[in-house]
């Protein structure tokens, strides 16, 4: 007869209070875990606890705001539910060197809990490189996915490549703005003052003669031609008077809805296909009747000049609050902060009205200019539930039983809200656990950096944290070393510089992750504007000719379906709005990196929002499956480029 120690076996039960589990991430699920679980456990978490966290898990209150989530919060309020829990908390970053592969190899399980990429990947090589089993999951709204992680046996966090992030070309954000999400960003921008929003008249797309432009600003301005200024400096010299910055006052300055847009009218090729913007004007808008919004307050979208006033009454606010902190002081954004997302509302609202565009309410603003992933407590709550139920099984060694489990929004056609799906086996082509990892980087090696394949290809790229690179040249020559000052020399220098061409192989190594990576190098002066590389492939057999017409991995994303005409500065492509079907009580193979499911009749796949970081992950079809509709609305983050 099976003794049970209350609703465990005994073997499981005594296995529990001596195992060791790491719990990456203290946010909504993270703190759900801690009050779940009573075992020995150590979590680490780098946060401080703002606003937006409260809605998301129930350990939090107001008065936490500000202070560490582990160390200040998290193991005291856990153990008001759990007062025999062995609870270890670091306010740490898990990409810290002191957290190795011997570190990890102390634990009998690792539970992720986090809400970036980055992190996520490492968690994923430093589990591998430990053969430990790893449980990642995550959430976004009413979906959440839960799905185990072990070397060998099941695909990695990275087996399904994860789209880039959606990036604005500049000329985009500050000349033809299309969709909602660009007049945020370009007044994200501005309230930070950390890159330029006038017009660029570098647009490759306007082929126009200065000449010409200047005669027809002179011709639409009785003062003459107007002379550009750093929107930093400007700002500053008016005193921050937002009238001043709504419309011109000296033939010197520029304003942001009037004179920038008839600036942009000149550049008359840029409106030949699209709409033309309407510039404001403060004095014929001023005291313009309007009527009230209904609702709450966060979710109603005013009128043009309620817009002005709420653009008037921010900017006094935050010149008040710059005065206070003194001479050469600046201020620093936060989403949390009322007069800082005033302006931002305002002045994205005003420039979605000069383009012709819907305006937004200052929730829904606020969700895209802070990269807010929709949370929710309960949610969360059955995510952590659903990690423990797998931790138990692996716990048990019964990992062959672990399934990855989504949780959906509406029910399928059997009435289900959970549903389990068998693991995927690893993919063959992953460059991060296949035997001989490999990938395939198309770049210009006359103008690509050192510095820039460190930084932005292996280290944002490809996740590694500290790279050390060998180029296969029959000399072993080091590119770059992880140990500081060894190869800064070379930061500067280009890869041609160093006989990098068509065809050059890179062995690059990561000691941290226990990770080697072979790059195949693939010479190209075909590439895009604004693009620096491109990834063929996920682990080619051997480096592609020149004459291979590779599908694009890095592409930026520009315009909008159903608006104004998008720049054509830059060439975007269109992603494929697959369906994933995932409708039976048992199973399937399903990819473990999906977030949540959808259905539609053509037995296709469709990808959904990766927990919390809102990232999606590229399907294989299935048709063996039918399945009921779940909705989801990918979230995407958000970056300009300048």
């Amino acid at each position: 007869m099976v003794q049970l120690v209350g609703s465990l076996r005994k073997e499981l039960a005594d296995s529990l209070s001596t195992c060791k589990v790491l719990v990456v991430g203290a946010g909504g699920i993270g703190k759900s875990l801690l009050i779940i679980v009573n075992v020995c456990f150590l979590q680490i978490d780098l946060d401080t606890i703002d606003v937006s966290n409260l809605n998301r898990q129930f350990l939090f209150q107001k008065k936490h705001v500000g202070k560490s989530k582990h160390r200040f919060v998290a193991k005291e309020s856990a153990l008001q539910f759990c007062p025999t829990a062995n609870i270890t908390a670091y306010h740490d970053s898990i990409m810290n060197p002191d957290y190795n592969v011997e570190f990890f190899r102390k634990f009998m399980l690792v539970m992720n809990a986090l809400d970036n990429r980055a992190a996520r990947n490492h968690v994923n090589r430093m589990c591998l490189a430990a053969d430990i089993p790893l449980i990642e999951s995550g959430t976004a709204g009413y979906l959440g996915q839960v799905t185990v992680i072990k070397k060998g046996l099941t695909e990695c966090y990275e087996c399904q490549p994860k789209p880039t992030q959606k990036t604005f070309p500049g000329c985009t954000i500050r000349n033809t703005p299309s969709e909602p999400i660009h007049c945020i960003v370009w007044a994200n921008i501005f309230s930070r003052c950390r890159s330029e929003v006038s017009p660029d008249t570098a647009d490759p797309e306007a082929v126009w003669k200065p000449e010409e432009a200047a005669a027809r600003a002179t011709a639409s301005e009785k003062d003459g031609d107007i002379k550009r200024v750093s929107t930093k400096d400007w700002a500053r010299s008016t005193g921050y008077d937002p009238v001043k910055l709504f419309n011109k006052t000296h033939l010197t300055q520029t304003s942001l809805f009037k004179d920038d847009i008839m600036y942009l009218l000149t550049m008359d090729k840029l409106w030949k296909k699209r709409k033309a913007p309407t510039p404001l004007d403060w004095q014929q808008l001023e005291n313009r009747e309007e009527s009230p919004g209904s609702g709450l307050k966060d979710q109603q979208v005013l009128g043009v000049w309620g817009y002005c006033q709420l653009f008037q009454h921010s900017v006094e606010t935050l010149r008040t609050q710059l005065q206070e902190k003194g001479d050469g002081a600046e201020l620093v954004w936060d989403k949390d902060d009322p007069p800082a997302m005033d302006f931002v509302t305002a002045a994205a609202n005003l420039r979605m009205h000069i383009f012709s565009m819907n305006m937004k309410s200052r929730f829904d603003v606020k969700s895209m200019a802070g990269n807010i992933i929709p949370a929710i407590a309960t949610t969360n709550a059955v995510i952590a539930g659903l990690i423990v139920l797998e931790g138990l099984k692996i716990l048990s060694g019964e990992v062959e039983s672990c399934r990855t489990i989504f949780l959906n929004k509406c029910p399928n056609l059997r009435k289900k809200l959970l549903v389990p799906c068998v693991l995927d086996p690893p993919s063959a082509n992953c460059y991060v656990c296949a035997s001989k990892p490999e990938v395939t980087v198309k770049l210009n090696v006359h103008k690509t950096m050192v510095l820039s394949l460190q930084d932005r290809i292996l280290k944002e790229r490809f996740g590694m944290v500290a790279p050390d690179v060998q180029i296969e040249d029959g000399k072993g020559t080091i590119l770059i070393s992880s140990e500081e000052g060894e190869t800064e020399a070379n930061n500067s220098k280009f890869l041609a510089d160093f006989g990098i061409r068509n065809g050059s192989r890179l062995q690059v190594d990561d000691f941290l992750q226990d990770y080697t990576l072979l790059v195949n190098v693939l010479h190209t002066e075909e590439l895009e504007r604004d693009v620096e590389f491109e990834v063929v492939g996920e682990a080619p057999d051997k480096a592609p000719p020149p004459q291979s017409n590779q599908e694009d991995v890095n592409s930026i994303t520009n315009g909008n379906k159903d608006s104004a005409q998008p720049s054509t500065s830059s060439k975007a492509r269109a992603e494929d709005d697959d369906i994933m079907i995932v409708d039976s009580d048992e199973e399937g193979a399903s990819s473990s990196a999906a977030a949540g499911t959808a259905a539609t009749p053509s037995g296709t796949k469709r990808k959904h929002s990766d927990a919390e970081t809102g990232e999606t992950s590229i399907k294989r079809p299935r048709t063996d499956q039918s399945g009921a509709a779940a909705d989801n609305d990918d979230d995407d983050d958000i970056i300009a480029l300048d």
